[in-house]
């Protein structure tokens, strides 16, 4: 069984991807409330959604050369910086054009921040990635609990939304702060595999970071080879159009829980923002339980497993009519959803072999697919029959996302002998 090694650095990288979760997490809640103060439909204030796709697509872009000219460590410091900027920008502005231009912005900085961290683990981690992964997310999840309370809180002292813009950036400098004073080194190995384009599972264990391994070590580093020549195979592109899949369903939920809360279950605006803290909530206790059991478990046969309870817990919710049973069902979905992105993520990471860093940006472009397409479709479909009908488009995404990890087990095992990753992945 792979052991998971807690060292300064591996805190400090799950500290980041929290400091993103607070604003992912937050911005959900926030939407309902924007629409009412721009006055805007539901399918329009959706375009937050989109900003967000556009976003993520620049800063899959941008992740790769930025992380060989000024390694990954930098890149994702970069990111929050910009993360900062953009969510100022964003608690000051009032006209629609510029808070979609502030969401564009956070995204893309954002999206930086996600694909650095998860390159970062998985170098640093090897085998034991994705339960790094998962806890990484499960602090990120964790401050996702946070926000929403707080965004709710505030709405209901009366303040609004926008003060809480500036809690994200002074979680930041509190972070960085921090960072530097305990003197937190980068990954010395993931800086030279970045900048060197050597194979992520090339690095060196936990305990000598400062010497990287050879190409030529690396089980199946031969495939690999081809791999950054050519194509990435093709287990990679189903991972990525699952990763799409179960990134709709996520950004739904987060966009438009809160609707159908106050139009459904009879809730009011402040209780419905806090509300979808239950998804998160749910999430962060799956990541925690998930770290521990993705040692034990192969990711696709948990992945599936993960995806059975999401919808169950999407059929408590949608059918309650009352306020508690259907916040209990949103816990329950997202004890589910809380394995879909870090088991999607390490599989491809780990598919893609000596190509990570370009499979973490195009990963990016999978979440602005779903992210761009999902909420703004869902939102069209609320305004002719309301939010709760709309919602039935969840399960088919469900539905599409148990297909798709049925059809990555087949290709995982269908893989290359040469490479020793895809057995391990499939339970084979």
């Amino acid at each position: 069984m792979p052991r998971l090694t807690h060292d300064r650095t591996t805190w400090l990288t799950y500290a980041q991807l929290g400091l993103w979760g607070f604003f992912l997490y937050g911005f959900g809640p926030v939407v309902p409330l924007l629409r009412d103060e721009q006055g805007t439909s539901a399918a329009v204030a959706g375009l937050h959604s989109t900003a967000i796709a556009v976003g993520a697509l620049l800063g899959g872009a941008l992740f790769a050369p930025l992380a060989r000219r000024i390694g990954r460590a930098g890149a994702i410091w970069s990111g929050l910086a910009g993360v900062a900027a953009g969510v100022t920008a964003f608690g000051l502005l009032r006209p629609l054009p510029a808070t979609l231009a502030a969401v564009a912005a956070v995204a893309t900085a954002g999206m930086i921040v996600v694909s650095g961290v998860a390159v970062v683990l998985t170098a640093r981690h090897g085998p034991a990635a994705p339960a790094a992964l998962t806890e990484a997310n499960a602090v990120c999840a964790g401050m996702g609990i946070l926000a929403p309370l707080v965004i709710g809180a505030s709405v209901d002292a009366g303040f609004g939304w926008r003060p809480v813009m500036a809690v994200e950036v002074g979680l930041i400098a509190l972070v960085a702060l921090a960072a530097r004073v305990s003197r937190v080194r980068p990954p010395q190995a993931a800086l030279a595999a970045a900048a060197a384009g050597d194979p992520v599972g090339a690095t060196a264990s936990a305990a000598a970071p400062a010497e990287v391994a050879r190409a030529d070590d690396v089980p199946g580093s031969n495939s690999g080879r081809a791999r950054v020549a050519g194509r990435l195979p093709r287990a990679y592109w189903i991972a990525w159009v699952l990763m799409s899949v179960t990134g709709s369903i996520e950004v739904c939920l987060s966009l438009w829980t809160a609707d159908v809360l106050r139009s459904h279950a009879g809730m009011t605006a402040a209780s419905a923002s806090a509300a979808v803290a239950a998804i998160v909530c749910g999430m962060f206790l799956g990541r925690l339980a998930g770290g521990r059991i993705a040692l034990r478990w192969p990711p696709v046969p948990l992945l599936l497993g993960a995806l059975t309870v999401s919808l169950a817990g999407f059929a408590l919710f949608w059918l309650a009519s009352v306020g508690w049973l259907a916040v209990t069902g949103l816990v329950v979905l997202g004890l589910g959803n809380a394995l879909h992105y870090p088991l999607a993520i390490s599989i491809a990471l780990a598919v893609a072999g000596p190509a990570a860093d370009k499979a973490a940006g195009w990963s990016a472009y999978s979440m602005g697919v779903g992210f761009g397409i999902a909420p703004v479709a869902l939102g069209a479909v609320a305004d002719g029959v309301g939010p709760h009908l709309a919602f039935l488009l969840l399960p088919g995404f469900i539905a599409a996302a148990l297909l798709l990890t049925v059809r990555l087990g087949r290709a995982l095992r269908a893989a290359p002998t040469d490479d020793d990753r895809a057995p391990a992945l499939v339970g084979a």
